[in-house]
């Protein structure tokens, strides 16, 4: 080999760490809501990056007929997604937690560690686990379906229901001519005996190979919740007919499609005229994952930017030694670290039974998290620089991934609006919100003058208002957080930046003073 050829000042491959365990953040929650530690060492290894290239690597493939010409309606997936969806699915990273004696903090650090290995198996993961709320409306149909929900047995295949061993969830609710205006659904049911019959067209299916779905369709008394399964009872296919994949920017492992549905069978989850009502509960469990999502994405974009800093040379020194590098390394580390904070405390909430706090709080979180996430991705790419830029790197997967968060179950605009109006239908809520808030009343000057002007701005609230006050809400919980939680170091880095306004909005214009170097090892360990 010649001379040419020899590798130089490359970071080794990052594999062979836990993943749980070499995030301080992280492991410190999981204890503290005292939630039982796991071993993250198939996180941080070869195969779960393997597994990742692959799932992406071969996209799903829609088979809309077989060889003969029979419509059959099934998407395709490589090895590596079902892999990924059984190591899941094992893990108690679905339905489990609704199991008795389930951890909803547990299961969060699961989902956020499964986001940073491949983001894309998490929507199905995500939707099996949101979607047990929803349709315990209908007790009927959560005594047959619910165990099966809460299963930790990957049983993939069109099979009825009722007899596989365990299902997958997904969703459609979206359709062309609304989008997140799902009192415009034109998919219409008609009562049937003891189902409906569903005809319509919906933009966004979810997970189409899932095993059942909850949809939305106008029934004569209104809007209304429907379960649907792929296959029916007796054995034969639902009408369930896939009419394309959607060529999406991100979430390439993950099938999305559209679908029409012709006289399809349904049975009501909730009652007539209550289909907001009832899968509102379902999209609560579904923006938390949305957080989970993009802290996830954030950790793992802040983990490759370390690394790669602590074993790249440029001008005689490692990257992570120059003081402008550590700055930004530091700062995304104090994004991420509150970010994963908030993330534990909103799963908390499930877990203990917090309705009033999770309903407003997740809604702040969602907007807030999920809108940092690519800001997150973008720096980090940066601090690898054209070894970012490849997609070898792995970075601009996430890169690509970073937007979506921040748009399922609801854009910017309408999480906003959303916690607006919860905070004015549910004013328990509110005082929820800052009775949370003034656990960390008095400890620090700068958080306590945030939560003033908050309170002022809520006064004079409307819809110009609404993005600047849920982002001031969403910071202020995250420091109230930090102040409790965090070390002093990086409690005060962020109140002095996020709150204080010391800071660009650009990474790594942390204050003089600040202990880069503490914040980047607490972050990833020490060098």
């Amino acid at each position: 080999m010649g001379a040419t050829h020899e590798v130089l000042n490359q970071p080794p491959a990052l594999i062979g760490y836990d993943a749980f365990a070499a995030d301080n953040a992280l492991a410190s929650g999981v204890d503290r809501y005292g939630a039982e530690a796991f071993d993250g060492s198939f996180f941080g290894s070869e195969q779960a990056q393997e597994l990742a290239r692959l799932a992406h690597s071969y996209p799903p493939v829609l088979r809309t007929h077989d060889r003969f010409g029979n419509r059959i309606d099934e998407v395709e997936f490589h090895p590596a997604w079902h892999e990924l969806m059984r190591r899941a699915v094992e893990a108690g990273a679905a339905g489990a937690p609704w199991a008795a004696g389930g951890s909803h903090v547990k299961r969060a650090a699961l989902a956020y560690l499964g986001a940073q290995v491949e983001a894309g198996h998490g929507c199905p993961i995500s939707m099996t686990y949101a979607i047990l709320p929803a349709l315990r409306h209908e007790p009927s149909l959560a005594s047959l379906y619910e165990a099966k929900l809460a299963s930790r047995t990957y049983d993939f295949g069109l099979r009825p229901p009722l007899e596989k061993d365990g299902l997958i969830a997904g969703m459609a609710m979206t359709e062309k001519q609304g989008g997140s205006d799902v009192r415009a659904n034109t998919t219409r049911a008609v009562p049937t005996g003891d189902h409906y019959l569903l005809t319509g067209h919906k933009w966004f299916c979810s997970a189409p190979m899932s095993d059942v779905f909850l949809v939305l369709a106008q029934a004569p008394g209104g809007l209304t919740c429907f379960l649907l399964p792929r296959v029916l009872p007796d054995g034969t296919r639902n009408t369930f007919r896939l009419q394309r994949l959607k060529d999406k920017l991100g979430n390439r492992s993950n099938a999305s499609s559209e679908v029409e549905f012709d006289d399809t069978v349904a049975w009501r989850a909730g009652p007539e005229g209550r289909g907001v009502a009832t899968i509102i509960e379902m999209v609560q469990m579904t923006r938390l994952d949305c957080v989970i999502g993009s802290a996830g994405l954030m950790r793992a974009a802040l983990v490759q930017a370390i690394h790669h800093a602590r074993h790249r040379r440029a001008f005689g020194e490692l990257l992570v030694d120059q003081p402008a590098m550590t700055s930004v390394l530091a700062d995304l580390a104090v994004e991420s670290e509150a970010a994963t904070a908030l993330m534990l405390r909103l799963a908390n909430a499930v877990d203990t039974g917090e309705v009033a706090f999770g309903r407003l709080a997740t809604a702040v979180g969602k907007f807030w998290v999920c809108k940092r996430g690519p800001m997150v991705a973008a720096e980090a790419l940066e601090c690898l620089g054209g070894n970012g830029y490849v997609e070898d790197s792995g970075l601009p997967r996430l890169y690509r991934e970073a937007p979506l968060n921040s748009i399922w179950e609801g854009s910017g605009n309408v999480i906003a609006l959303d916690t607006l109006r919860a905070m004015a239908k549910q004013p328990e809520s509110v005082s929820a919100f800052f009775a949370e808030l003034a656990l960390s009343e008095g400890a620090d000057a700068r958080l306590d003058a945030a939560v003033k002007r908050l309170q002022t701005l809520l006064l004079t609230a409307d819809q110009s208002s609404a993005r600047r006050i849920t982002a001031l809400m969403a910071v202020c919980l995250q420091g109230s957080l930090l102040v409790r939680q965090a070390p002093a170091d990086i409690a005060d880095a962020f109140c002095a930046t996020r709150l204080e306004g010391d800071w660009s909005g650009v990474f790594g214009t942390l204050p003089p003073g600040t202990p880069a170097s503490a914040i980047t090892d607490r972050a990833f360990g020490a060098r």
